[in-house]
């Protein structure tokens, strides 16, 4: 196991909405090696908003790189792994969008991941037992995921949705039709909030390809907000197949 961090932080007020959808339109994004991991036979992508803070590279903070909105879109895997007699639970993103040009640099070089830089904002607005949370960016035109949600946590439920979408602590990206890229990411367990009501403003096209347009009009299978945590990611590695 890889034992030191390359990147540490904070991952926090996670928007989660996810869909349902037919796996077929994934298989061109799928790492070699891996398999999409289904949740009661069903196969999720997700669109998530978050903030990073605290951010520092091999314990180091970055300046004027601290804290940062990232929306991405992903879906699940599997990766068999013989030394555990079991699998790996993963993350493919399809693409995230970061507001600084360095940060999509160091993870696309680095991680070999699918990064992209554009405007971006956020909204967190505390009013008595209610939350609202917000993030937008402007690809085109300003896209926004929005929800309102109860303040008070809860715990995540052994065996149900919320638990499948954030249990996942791996990443894996599509190096080439021979190689993946491996990282692994640490956190706790998270909490959740109840949210009450939401708003998705999004062109999935624009944004994330001509395959995900369907989602302009889908309604998502479920949106929580999980509060995050401090995370670790860890050196990614790569893995041949024949």
């Amino acid at each position: 196991m890889l034992s030191k961090e390359f990147l540490s932080g904070e991952w926090r007020k996670l928007i989660m909405i996810n869909y349902v959808i037919n796996p077929d339109i994934l298989m061109k994004f799928i790492p070699r090696g891996t398999r999409i991991d289904l949740w009661n036979n069903k196969c999720y992508v997700s669109l998530v908003g978050f903030m990073f803070k605290n951010t520092r590279l091999k314990g180091i903070p970055i300046p004027f790189h601290l804290n940062f909105e990232e929306v991405n879109l992903r879906f699940y895997v599997q990766y068999p792994d013989n030394s555990i007699q079991d699998y790996k639970r993963g993350v493919v993103f399809i693409k995230e969008l970061v507001p600084k040009p360095a940060l999509t640099f160091v993870a696309n070089t680095i991680f070999k991941e699918h990064y992209a830089t554009c405007e971006m904002n956020h909204e967190w607005l505390n009013c008595d037992d209610k939350q609202f949370v917000k993030y937008a960016w402007n690809i085109n035109r300003w896209n926004s995921i929005s929800v309102e949600a109860r303040n008070e946590l809860t715990e995540i439920r052994v065996g149900s949705e919320e638990e499948f979408i954030t249990e996942h602590y791996w990443g894996y990206t599509l190096i080439d039709n021979e190689t993946t890229s491996e990282y692994e990411v640490k956190h706790p367990k998270w909490k959740i909030n109840e949210v009450l009501d939401y708003t998705i403003n999004v062109d999935f096209e624009s944004t994330y390809g001509q395959e995900f347009r369907f989602l302009n009009n889908e309604r998502p299978t479920s949106v929580f907000l999980a509060e995050g945590s401090e995370i670790s990611v860890y050196p990614s590695k790569k893995m041949k197949f024949q």
